[in-house]
């Protein structure tokens, strides 16, 4: 399948029961919520989807349950943030043979490597496969920048198509136009950024509180695309203490008590993250609940 990478690509968190076993009806509610609302493409195993938690045999059931479920509407992303490249063209073989139509992929974990191990890093999970690949650029929670040189020299991997843009410089995507054109499709990666970026002229965004507001978060994506941008920036504004909760360390929680007060998921993590307690929790859910008591309107 081709990818377009443009739209909303969901980060899906990983629906677990009350055992600590993936909940795939509770994931299918969810996703069937995304589709509807008109995403793009979906993401799984990333930050969101408590990827460092799962193995990789969870990782292959929940691809294929979601590619038999999407039926071709939409691609499936699998995200691959491995510590050893053997690891990571291991698991992108195993993705594909799961059904996964693209990956996304981090620098490598644990390691901070420099300019030529992390640019050789990428090209050899490229080269070992033929899916489609957006690059994961978030120096501030995983230590190392993909830099424009870096991602000139992986221009000759012509599956590398795309960057998940979350150094939260906003004058980055403009860096990466004025640099390269459209070879690279650029999709915010920073929820409070979004608006932003895609009027600087990023192509889409791989969104966070999608997971519990997808309607609203397909609408400010197309209503800026259309150059309405009265009618998003009231959403947009709205949507902001919400969307704030995705550069917290504890996203994974709070947009999942999100999804819990919006019935589209549970507050269930895997340890070592422990569901909210005390005086967080109120404040979290306070913001949720705030948000949701003043949702727009045109959502039913």
């Amino acid at each position: 399948m081709t990818i377009q990478w443009k739209g909303v690509f969901p980060a899906l968190t990983t629906k677990f029961t009350s055992t600590d076993e993936l909940d795939f009806s509770l994931f299918e509610k969810n996703l069937k919520a995304q589709l509807s609302a008109g995403v793009e493409g979906v993401i799984l195993g990333g930050t969101l989807g408590e990827a460092s938690v799962l193995s990789n045999e969870e990782k292959f059931s929940l691809i294929k349950f979601t590619v038999e479920k999407v039926e071709g509407k939409v691609p499936v992303v699998m995200n691959i943030a491995e510590g050893s490249t053997r690891e990571a063209v291991k698991l992108a073989a195993d993705a594909k043979k799961s059904g996964a139509n693209g990956l996304m992929m981090l620098p490598p974990m644990r390691y901070k490597s420099d300019h030529r191990e992390t640019v050789s890093y990428f090209k050899s999970v490229a080269d070992s496969t033929d899916l489609p690949i957006m690059i994961y650029n978030n120096p501030i929670d995983y230590k190392i920048e993909v830099t424009l040189d870096m991602f000139e020299e992986l221009m000759v991997c012509k599956n590398i198509q795309a960057v998940k843009e979350s150094t939260r410089d906003v004058s980055n995507v403009t860096r990466m136009i004025n640099k390269f054109g459209d070879r690279f499709k650029i999709l915010c990666g920073v929820d409070t950024l979004a608006m932003e970026e895609l009027v600087l002229g990023a192509d889409g965004w791989v969104a966070g509180l999608v997971c519990a507001f997808p309607a609203e978060t397909v609408a400010v994506y197309k209503l800026t695309k259309e150059g309405r941008l009265n009618e998003a920036l009231k959403i947009y504004r709205w949507f902001l203490p919400l969307l704030e909760l995705d550069i917290h360390p504890k996203l994974v929680q709070y947009i999942k008590l999100a999804e819990q007060e919006v019935e589209l998921g549970s507050e269930l993590v895997r340890a070592p993250r422990l569901t909210l307690v005390g005086e967080e929790r109120g404040r979290v859910l306070k913001i949720i609940r705030d948000g949701i008591k003043h949702r727009p309107k045109f959502i039913s």
